[in-house]
């Protein structure tokens, strides 16, 4: 009973956002946002933003189902930018319909043809890179430093790796970055290869795979980097930081994988100047040093030093691969999931 009325009052404050965004909608001197990014996340980008600018942002979040309001509410939606994290999640929203194509001669500049929309359907404002973690006690370092994802398909790693479910976003991005570089075949026995190497069936998020580490589960585990950034500073969870070292691969070859956070306009846009103006904001110099001092997320505009933390982490080579030819082969890698029967764990 409990639930249901926790669960009803939170609906109930997410129509309540929407219907506040609905009515300011012709304001004049605001954008208007959904979010899949948690608020604290991005809201001090837009409490400086509207402090320049004098533009007021109004947030709606949610967890899931933005895209499918988009659709219903249709050329009538009072948004003008959605925000999410992933490639697979800014490409579900151009699927959808419900974006539109920005020609911008200041995103266009900033952000790296490889992390942006061809036609100008997506923009990332920051990377996040899919890294290896490495137990200290277990990995020689100078051993995990030279790990490629290619590694973890190798015998020599049987019964010693965790990850999350094959089929989660961040994954799916991985293998199908795989598949863009290697090929279908190739990328598929090398999936068969990972699965086969698992310690445990697929389970719980990237943290949770650098804590089974701690608790001698598995030896290595694939996660993004600022998780190990977000466990440092927890209490509980700084010892599970503790027990590994966080490692860049493929650093003698094309680089780590990254994806991104990032935005794209709705096809109504009530407010599409001022939303365009907000957009250049964040990919300027202020927001983007606040991007990764407050997130540990990597900037994306040259010149902009990641946060303290993040430059411990050290100098790294990345991919510099297309996330839009990554977002195509998304499907293929969801399948090859699928078929090799990862989310089984090993013994499939």
């Amino acid at each position: 009973m409990l639930g249901g009325r926790i669960g009803r009052g939170i609906a109930g404050l997410v129509l309540l956002g929407l219907s506040v965004v609905g009515s300011a909608a012709h304001a004049g001197d605001e954008v208007n946002v959904y979010s899949y990014r948690e608020p604290f996340l991005i809201q001090p980008m837009f409490d400086a933003f509207t402090r320049e600018t004098g533009i007021k942002v109004n947030v709606v979040f949610a967890n899931k189902g933005l895209v499918e309001r988009l659709k219903a509410e249709g050329r009538n939606s009072p948004a003008d930018l959605i925000f999410t994290v992933d490639i697979g999640r800014l490409t579900d929203a151009v699927d959808g319909g419900v974006t539109q194509a920005v020609r911008n001669e200041t995103l266009e500049r900033v952000i790296p043809a490889s992390m942006r929309h061809p036609a100008g359907h997506w923009f990332g404002v920051t990377q996040r890179a899919r890294v290896i973690y490495a137990s200290k006690d277990r990995v020689p370092l100078e051993e995990a430093r030279a790990l490629s994802y290619q590694d973890l398909a190798d015998p020599k790693w049987r019964g010693r790796i965790c990850t999350r479910a094959g089929d989660h976003a961040y994954n799916v991005a991985l293998f199908a970055a795989m598949i863009a570089k290697h090929g279908e075949a190739q990328a598929k026995s090398w999936l068969a290869g990972l699965r086969d190497n698992l310690a445990r069936k697929p389970q719980g998020n990237d943290r949770a795979q650098v804590k089974a580490i701690m608790e001698g589960q598995c030896d290595l585990a694939l996660g993004n980097h600022y998780y190990y950034a977000l466990m440092l500073q927890n209490e509980e969870q700084s010892a599970w930081a503790a027990s590994a070292n966080i490692v860049f691969p493929d650093q003698d070859g094309d680089g780590t994988h990254m994806n991104i956070s990032g935005f794209a306009m709705t096809g109504a846009a009530p407010n599409r100047e001022n939303a365009i103006k907000l957009m250049e904001f964040l990919v300027g110099e202020l927001a983007q040093k606040m991007y990764a001092e407050q997130n540990n997320e990597y900037p994306l505009r040259a010149g902009v030093e990641p946060s303290g933390l993040l430059q411990s982490f050290g100098d790294f080579k990345r991919a510099d691969q297309s996330l839009a030819d990554v977002a195509a082969k998304r499907p293929a890698a969801i399948r090859l999931v699928n078929e090799v029967h990862y989310n089984a764990g090993p013994s499939s």
